[in-house]
């Protein structure tokens, strides 16, 4: 079902600030930054490989990723998994009595269709089914 990683969301305090580590350390090549209101976050997209490295930062204190830093601190926050087809991906997932975060897709960075499932279900990992067309 899984095609690949898609990506690797990062939970950052300050997205400037840790660009320098990626770009000026690692020598990553920022590809683009996008403000997804939907879920109170700006996405910095880092592409390496076939895969990329997304850093994320809250754009609201009440946010998704604010409160996961302010419980965990900064650091690795999900793992995306590319897949054709969300839908039938979302039906099998609970078919296996996975716990669903979102049972239907919502839009996320990059123009992905997106779904997550719950940790409790994962052994404690955050994970994200992509589709991407």
């Amino acid at each position: 079902m899984v095609k690949k990683v898609d990506h690797i969301g990062i939970a950052v305090k300050d997205l400037e600030e840790t660009l320098k580590f990626y770009k000026d350390v690692l020598g990553m090549e920022l590809e683009g930054t996008e403000i997804v209101e939907e879920q109170k976050v700006k996405v910095a997209f880092l592409p390496i490989g076939d895969t990329e490295i997304e850093l994320l930062e809250s754009t609201d204190k009440e946010g998704p990723i604010a409160r996961y830093i302010e419980k965990r601190g900064e650091g690795i926050q999900h793992i995306a998994y590319r897949v054709d087809d969300i839908e039938k991906a979302i039906e099998e997932m609970k078919a296996k009595g996975i716990r669903m975060i979102d049972e239907k897709p919502r839009y996320g960075a990059g123009g992905a269709r997106i779904a997550f499932l719950h940790p409790k279900s994962t052994h404690g990992v955050l994970v994200e089914l992509c589709e991407r067309k």
